[in-house]
């Protein structure tokens, strides 16, 4: 399909799809046993076929490929049953061959019924959630921007309107005819010419360019893809275009219309879920263990200066997406606006501001910011999805606005994080251009392994106050 949520959907399906193989499994085999119509030798022969109904639920679902979005109900029943069928099917082939004379085919079939109401219902309501109770946010649509306004280009966003599971906004058009300007192209708005692309993009949130014009008809394409890598924006080309910049390149079809998808980061997206699942795993305790630290904390503040306890700053997150980085208060409520008289003192390089004596941190600030733990509170982003434990630190609209290079903007193709490779490289004492460059190297190194070893790393270097301000 055409986006990656499509795609996440899908994986979930066959994940949901195994869950409830193996769970009306164990049900079935529990409810005979219970009912006493299986003895104790039965049962432990028939929880060692648990694994074989695990392969069959996998290969199953991997062989239907199952979806939700237009399906009808009779195609829904159809999948059930034919999943059904083929996990039965594997599972009686094994029986036959391996001879389990102590297996009950009473208990395989009922099972089978058991997993076919399951699967059914399960897509039934699942459909009902996603496409008819649930509504997307528009902010959380895909953003798309088309270079090209031909027959082609018109087809191609008629299909992605038609086949996408989730909201898709496609913002405009791009076209090197510049009569066309302002004009309406299926119900998308002109914006200029391919060469209005940089600024575009600086200045919108757009997470996908495709590009639909054949190369003898645009110019400047080596500046489209260049503006696309570096402001970490994945760039579809529907046509014969080469010298493709290094990512994650993959051929999609839109009905019968090839796209070739270059990512500007190739990361494997169940390493992603992996990481996502480790993220809660970690911060859900994490949160309940420190609430009587936060207690204190918040406690403390009050006591020592008025204000908030919290201080929440619009951060610009995975896609340019803006959120509220949540922290615990270490400043005087007017800190913001104090900062235009400090400037000119700043001791850091680069776009961002640090200064060792700063009169605007309180005096627990000082302590709460030594001890990193005015970062804490950060846990609560990391469960709303805003930020994950490991990642390039989150930068202000400030800070951002002041990036001297455009490839810097490639730390938005990633989730931000709690901890980086700054975070254990001697944190604020790097300069800024150092900093960088360790976020870029994160980025195109970035593993399961080496996420590991950087939490590994952060708490000693915590602990000793190691380059924190």
């Amino acid at each position: 399909m055409l986006i990656s949520k499509t795609a996440h959907l899908r994986r979930l399906l066959q994940a949901l799809d195994t869950m409830i193989g193996t769970l009306a499994y164990s049900v079935t085999v529990d409810f005979f046993w219970l009912a006493g119509w299986i003895g104790l030798d039965q049962v432990r022969s028939h929880l060692l076929l648990t694994p074989l109904v695990i392969i069959c639920c996998i290969v199953s679902s991997a062989a239907v490929k199952p979806r939700l979005h237009g399906e009808s109900f009779t195609r829904l029943l159809l999948f059930s049953l034919r999943f059904t069928l083929m996990v039965l099917a594997g599972m009686l082939t094994v029986i036959y061959f391996s001879q389990l004379g102590l297996v009950d085919l009473t208990v395989v079939s009922s099972f089978a019924g058991l997993l076919f109401v399951g699967l059914l219902s399960n897509r039934l309501i699942l459909r009902w959630w996603y496409f008819h109770n649930r509504r997307e946010h528009p902010s959380n649509y895909l953003k798309i921007l088309v270079v090209g306004a031909g027959d082609r280009a018109q087809k191609l966003m008629e299909q992605y309107r038609s086949e996408s599971d989730w909201g898709i906004d496609i913002i405009g058009i791009l076209d090197p005819d510049p009569a066309l300007t302002g004009t309406l192209v299926s119900g998308t708005t002109v914006l200029g010419d391919a060469k209005a692309i940089r600024k575009l993009l600086a200045n919108e949130v757009v997470d996908e360019v495709i590009v639909c014009l054949p190369r003898s008809l645009i110019d400047g394409i080596d500046e489209i893809v260049e503006a696309c890598e570096e402001e970490a924006v994945c760039i579809k080309l529907l046509a014969d275009i080469c010298d493709l910049p290094k990512g994650s390149l993959t051929l999609e079809t839109v009905g019968n219309l090839p796209l070739l998808s270059v990512a500007p980061v190739a990361h494997d997206e169940w390493k992603l879920v992996i990481k996502r699942m480790v993220d809660l795993l970690i911060a859900i305790p994490a949160v309940l263990l420190l609430l009587p630290l936060f207690a204190i904390v918040a406690l403390a503040i009050r006591l020592d200066s008025p204000g908030p306890v919290f201080f929440a700053q619009a951060r610009v997150g995975l896609n340019k997406r803006i959120f509220k980085m949540i922290k615990f208060r270490s400043m005087y409520v007017d800190a913001e606006k104090r900062l235009a008289d400090i400037e000119h003192l700043n001791e850091a390089d680069g776009p961002i501001f640090k200064m060792a004596s700063d009169p605007r941190v309180t005096r627990v600030g000082r302590f709460i910011r030594r001890s990193s733990i005015d970062e804490l509170p950060q846990l609560l982003n990391v469960l709303l999805g805003h930020m994950s434990l490991v990642g390039p630190r989150p930068m202000s609209l400030r800070d951002v606005n002041l990036f001297s290079r455009g490839i810097q903007r490639r730390r938005f193709s990633v989730r931000p994080g709690l901890a980086c490779l700054r975070e254990v490289s001697g944190r604020s004492k790097l300069p800024f251009e150092q900093w960088l460059e360790l976020d870029l190297k994160y980025i195109d190194e970035w593993s399961l392994w080496l996420d590991l070893k950087i939490l590994l790393k952060i708490l000693p270097s915590v602990i000793k106050g190691e380059g924190a301000s």
